[in-house]
């Protein structure tokens, strides 16, 4: 289960010399506390920094503490809240109880009682992350698609999959664009012992200020339009597994920043002062030789050696002939089961003398666009939407030399009006345009709907 590590608490006493006592208390028995003499103070304290356990003292300067109570309970993440007051009330402990307070408690106390109640409240609030985890982990036990495969090289990568998987060793996976980097990368989370989620970043999509953002946080008021604090991936990720796709794009700021936060277990939101710990295990992928953009000073050398303590290394699919006969079953299963597609003997041919530039995520999209283009239920050679002349190393034409984009519209557009049985809402809908574009496009390509009989 998720590390405990030491209970954060927040004392908020007005009367100075008891919320002294109670700090040194709890300190001693390994809490980790922070004190505040007031309840505008135990608010900021309270959304600037991540507590386990609240004390608030009812009577307090500036806010009370149910006050206090209201407010921070619609906060993410609210600690337990425990209201200790002076002069108790069966209706004050019932408001308090009703506001979502853990427990109420009456001066005078005795230690060993807030001691006792600080950890039963986290208990609770452990026992709700762990149930957050333990159902992303059953989700996912059926949610990731096995890979298939029975070429040979790939089965050894997948039995070094396997083997990585239990361990928190860092992987990095290099392979050509398409072909199953993150797929791999799920099964290295699924086969893993990480109960918390899997969390990715495509490195290569944000800008450098973005990324900042995106993988570490902000405070309040940390920039213009930071109205609430916002936690990061690495926060997200908590006891799972961090997943950085195409990490060589990473500036070399932002590469410094990974670094520090990976060798110190620990990071600074932006514009906060409090340290958030790590606790996340690191996959990254690439489509570059890291090695050689180390030499180039694109990458730092010391990032390298703490992302590939394992690497694993995909083919691209020209190198998996074997493997198209399955991977495009698989893929007609997936895009032509209501319509039961098949492919002709000259259609699988066809796929395997292709170089397929764009690997398995090109053959993913050349089936779908051939069952939806295809006339007939069995895919032949001349459907498919392919162009022999493109080269392991030129750009993949998705549209043959004899069809022309206007043409693949207007087939994929009549496809789905007879999948929909020319039901014009859903039509729309499953092309992902307006009812009203729709219409105009059945006008410009003189569809006729089809006569009832």
């Amino acid at each position: 289960m998720p590390d405990q590590g030491r209970i954060r608490v927040l004392v908020a006493e007005d009367e100075e010399h008891l919320g002294q006592i109670l700090t040194s208390f709890l300190a001693g028995r390994g809490h980790q506390v922070v004190a505040v003499t007031d309840g505008r103070a135990a608010l900021e304290a309270l959304r600037a920094e991540s507590f386990d356990v609240a004390l608030l003292d009812i009577v307090m300067p500036e806010m009370d503490g149910l006050e206090v109570l209201r407010q921070v309970r619609e906060e993410p993440d609210a600690p337990e809240i425990i209201i200790i007051t002076g002069n108790g009330t069966i209706e004050t402990a019932i408001t308090a109880m009703k506001l979502g307070a853990y427990d109420y408690m009456s001066k005078p106390y005795r230690m060993a009682e807030i001691d006792v109640l600080v950890r039963r409240a986290w208990e609770k609030r452990q026992l709700a992350k762990e149930n957050q985890y333990l159902h992303a982990r059953l989700s996912r036990v059926d949610g990731a698609p096995e890979i298939i495969t029975q070429y040979a090289p790939m089965r050894a990568v997948l039995s070094v999959v396997e083997r990585a998987a239990v361990s928190d060793t860092p992987v990095l996976i290099v392979g050509e664009s398409g072909t199953g980097k993150e797929l791999v990368a799920r099964a290295v989370h699924r086969l893993s012992r990480r109960v918390g989620p899997l969390v990715d970043l495509n490195c290569a999509t944000l800008a450098e200020n973005m990324v900042e953002i995106e993988l570490f946080g902000h405070e309040r008021g940390a920039f213009s339009g930071a109205a609430a604090r916002k936690s990061g991936l690495l926060e997200i990720a908590a006891n799972g597994t961090l997943f950085f796709d195409e990490i060589s794009a990473l500036t070399s700021k932002m590469q410094a920043k990974l670094l520090r936060a990976l060798e110190q277990g620990s990071f600074f939101r932006v514009g906060g002062t409090q340290k958030v710990e790590v606790n996340v295990r690191l996959v990254s992928a690439t489509n570059r030789d890291l090695e050689s953009a180390v030499r180039d000073g694109q990458f730092r050398d010391d990032l390298l050696y703490r992302i590939n303590t394992v690497t694993i290394t995909l083919p691209p699919l020209r190198q998996r002939a074997v493997d198209i006969p399955l991977l495009a079953e698989y893929f007609l299963s997936r895009f032509g089961a209501t319509d039961a597609s098949s492919l002709a003997p000259d259609a699988l041919a066809l796929l395997q003398e292709y170089q397929w530039p764009g690997n398995i995520r090109e053959l993913r999209n050349v089936i779908e666009r051939a069952v939806l283009l295809a006339r007939g239920r069995v895919i032949r050679a001349q459907d498919l939407p392919l162009n022999l002349s493109a080269t392991a190393g030129s750009p993949a034409s998705m549209v043959g030399s004899q069809l022309t984009l206007e043409e693949l519209e207007r087939r994929h557009i009549e496809s789905v009006l007879l999948q929909t049985k020319w039901h014009q809402g859903k039509a729309a809908e499953m092309l992902g345009i307006s009812s009203k574009t729709l219409y105009r496009k059945i006008r410009e390509y003189g569809f006729k709907r089809p006569r009832r009989h």
